[in-house]
């Protein structure tokens, strides 16, 4: 009998220890209960891109992480975004036409923008639903370099150059770009820009004409775009959840599942603070390429 108290009382001191456990690390931000999370039966993952699009490596790992659960049987990217650095923008793109391949239904959502970049990587769904007041489109791209050379003038700054080819120092802030360079850089943006024009002309079943026609940088509205045939439905994230839901054979409304992101230590903080330090210290002015 004295033996099997003991075992009473410590199983009782594990649960005990595991209850306390749990309430400090909700209390220290590290651990979040999700409803969601913990559900049974088929859910739809939720993927975020929100803000400029300058890193694709958050989103894809989401992306991959849903792709490979078998539990989560669509995807639904919210996209908020203005655009963004191009390689990311695409990389997000090829890794939701990936997913959607492999036959598992992916749903774009616009939210109040989901322009140029941002649009670029609605094109990797199966189907996109905007507002109708989401501002949308904007495709093209842009390449811009700062010109300090009357400022260093004025402040009495002279820069020597060195370099091993005519265009090693192109982008230079010290100087404005020779016909030569202007030449590079307008097929080089010309290039990306056919890039995109057929990634939209594909995705969207239209003429590539067609799409130039509009495809001049200009932002519309969700219903504009509609009417063009760059979204397929107008409607907000709900009505994106349940189109999802419909397309991957779940009854009901779906349970909706997203990675929780880890709180950022101290030390992360301090991290970034001083890698961007750095960056602006080593890289000076650096010139603009994004899709926007």
């Amino acid at each position: 009998m004295r033996s099997q108290s003991w075992v009473l009382i410590f199983i009782v001191a594990i649960c005990v220890a595991g209850v306390i456990s749990f309430f400090l690390l909700m209390s220290m931000g590290l651990f979040v209960p999700d409803r969601d999370a913990i559900s049974l039966g088929s859910k739809v993952g939720l993927v975020e891109v929100t803000g400029t699009i300058v890193s694709s490596g958050p989103v894809v790992d989401d992306i991959v992480r849903f792709a490979k659960d078998d539990a989560i049987k669509a995807i639904v990217v919210r996209i908020e975004s203005p655009g963004g650095v191009v390689a990311p923008a695409q990389e997000i793109y090829d890794a939701l036409r990936k997913v959607r391949s492999e036959g598992k239904p992916v749903v774009a959502s616009m939210g109040g923008v989901a322009a140029s970049g941002g649009y670029y990587v609605a094109c990797g769904a199966d189907s996109i639903v905007a507002n109708p007041g989401t501002l949308t489109g904007s495709i093209g791209v842009i390449m811009s370099f700062p010109n300090t050379q009357e400022l260093f003038k004025k402040i009495g700054i002279d820069v020597q150059v060195v370099k091993t080819g005519e265009f090693k120092d192109l982008g230079s802030p010290t100087r404005p770009l020779t016909p030569d360079e202007r030449q590079l850089v307008g097929d080089l943006i010309g290039d990306v820009y056919e890039q995109f024009v057929t990634v939209v002309a594909t995705e969207r079943r239209l003429e590539i004409e067609a799409v130039k026609k509009i495809a001049d940088g200009r932002v519309m509205t969700g219903r504009q775009a509609y009417s063009l045939g760059l979204v397929d439905r107008l409607g907000g994230y709900r009505d994106a959840v349940m189109l999802a839901g419909e397309l991957a054979g779940i009854k009901g409304e779906p349970t909706v599942v997203r990675h929780r992101k880890p709180r950022p230590s101290i030390l992360d903080l301090i991290d970034q603070l001083t890698g961007l330090a750095s960056k602006v210290t080593r890289d000076g002015v650096s010139m603009e390429y994004s899709l926007r």
